[in-house]
């Protein structure tokens, strides 16, 4: 019994890895520099967010939600600095599954692995689904309209044809009255899907047709090869890049200074509403270190791409909150496309810039789906090496070197149910595994033996044997100083999920 409870937390050795790597690096291509790491993690981070999430981010936070971009960048930071020692000690493709399995044990291990591959399932599905609404989105925009019920969830439609149904039998309404409504538009879109969609045997055949095709298309690119991949991502992100600058350039002239009083109108609270959002994208740190084994130079470089995408984003992140609330009041920016509305006739009336957004949009969206898609198959092939899944799992193609039966396997998982699935609330769950990954990981280091190699990549030590408690006390009492309510609900069953990496924060430290 009691060998049989050791093995749950059983280590692979530091130099168990290294040789794993000597030998199973060979199965794959080695083709990134670091120019290329962080165009991956530019790609990954920049992305639904910027064009997208952000508007609603500053509803809430106001011209104050930059805090929340810095607040973030900070706490990714430490975050980054963590996974830059263990991708410069262990440089294996499994990323936090590999590193909690040498530091904390095989339990921990087999937990985040699962974790992982549902968080990118997760992610890349909700990710997926959100380039079919810029796409579909962007054809209506040039009169081409795409056939509501291959746009959008089966499950979307039911409700809302029921929905409909049930105002007009029960409450005296008219579809030209819902039509009329601006509040019922998505309602009505929604419904004419189901009405207008084919049927087999009194079947209505509605699915997302845009997701399914996208995540085969960036499947197979990732299947043929990360060399064709990165060569993909770097063009991509520099067009995402440059629209961004551009936005942010054209938009500082219509800029009114009065519209950033107040700066935080919503306080602190207000700011914090749109953390998950933002969080979400820093996966794409995670994403990256998954790659190690194709790197020139993984111990070197894979350091160095981390940290140098990590203050690019924020900053981007931060001067395109601040154009937007300086354009219009953080009134109006509860919108799907806050870009497009302060471009538009509402605000500086340019509507030659709406397609060029609308472009960036959906290059951010590829971006994204292809470094996630990247990142979850070789978490499945370090797990099918370790024996945690079949052997199958770690089958690379002898012809692309890449993991083939886990990329093919990974695409089919995520477009499959992208065709038929809702999924706008998911990024909560997709940041909550992030948060666990990044504790984990944060948690690991500090069971990493000394450093002997002055040539790796190591965090800065400071002793956190007081620090982090007296850090721990400080915010407890200004919490409830000045929180004090969420404080005492702190407990209440609704919305605990997101407190839950607070609680495995202090339980760590």
């Amino acid at each position: 019994m009691g060998e049989a409870f050791s093995s749950l937390f059983r280590k692979k050795p530091l130099h168990l890895l290294e040789r794993d790597d000597a030998h199973n690096g060979e199965g794959l291509k080695r083709e990134l520099s670091v120019i290329d790491l962080t165009a991956l993690g530019i790609a990954a981070i920049i992305g639904a967010g910027i064009f997208s999430t952000i508007g609603n981010a500053s509803f809430y936070g106001g011209p104050a939600v930059v805090f929340l971009f810095i607040f973030t960048a900070i706490a990714c930071g430490f975050c980054v600095l963590c996974y830059a020692e263990f991708a410069s000690r262990i440089p294996q493709a499994g990323s936090a599954y590999t590193y909690t399995y040498a530091t904390l044990g095989e339990l921990l291990a087999w937990i985040i692995g699962w974790n992982l591959i549902m968080e990118y399932a997760i992610g890349n599905i909700a990710v997926a689904i959100s380039w079919s609404d810029y796409f579909t989105g962007f054809l209506s925009g040039y009169g081409i309209t795409w056939p509501s019920y291959l746009g959008m969830d089966y499950l979307t439609a039911s409700r809302a044809a029921s929905k409909v149904q049930d105002l007009l039998t029960t409450g005296g309404a008219t579809l030209a009255s819902l039509a009329a409504n601006s509040e019922y538009n998505s309602l009505m879109n929604s419904y004419n899907a189901w009405m207008s969609a084919p049927s087999i045997g009194g079947l209505r055949i509605i699915c997302d047709l845009p997701a399914l095709i996208i995540t085969f298309l960036v499947t197979a690119l990732v299947y043929i090869g990360i060399k064709e991949s990165k060569r993909f991502s770097n063009t991509m992100v520099l067009i995402k890049i440059g629209i961004v600058i551009m936005v942010i350039l054209l938009g500082v002239f219509y800029v009114q200074p009065e519209n950033w009083s107040p700066f935080a109108p919503n306080g602190l609270n207000g700011v914090w509403k749109g953390v998950s959002g933002v969080f979400f994208a820093y996966i794409g740190f995670d994403s990256i270190s998954t790659t190690a084994e194709e790197c020139k130079n993984p111990r070197r470089d894979l350091p160095r791409g981390m940290i140098a995408s990590l203050p690019i984003c924020p900053v981007l992140s931060i001067l395109v909150a601040l154009v937007l609330t300086g354009m219009t009041s953080y009134k109006n920016l509860q919108v799907g496309d806050p870009l497009l509305y302060v471009f538009g006739p509402e605000v500086a009336n340019l509507p030659w810039i709406a397609g060029i957004i609308a472009v960036g949009a959906i290059v951010a969206m590829t971006t994204v789906l292809l470094v996630f898609q990247i990142g979850q198959p070789r978490i499945w092939m370090a797990m099918g090496r370790d024996g945690l899944l079949p052997p199958i799992f770690a089958k690379i193609s002898p012809r692309f070197k890449t993991p083939s039966f886990s990329t093919v396997l990974t695409g089919i998982v995520v477009a499959v149910p992208s065709l038929f699935m809702n999924l706008t609330e998911v990024t909560d769950l997709t940041s909550i595994g992030t948060l666990f990954a990044f504790v984990l990981v944060c948690a690991g280091v500090l069971f990493l033996p000394p450093q002997k190699d002055k040539s790796k990549f190591s965090v800065p030590y400071i002793n956190g044997k007081y620090l982090v408690p007296l850090i721990l006390l400080t915010v407890a009492i200004l919490s409830f100083i000045y929180n004090r309510e969420g404080v005492e609900n702190f407990f209440v069953l609704e919305g605990f999920s997101h407190k839950i990496p607070y609680l495995a924060f202090n339980l760590l430290a």
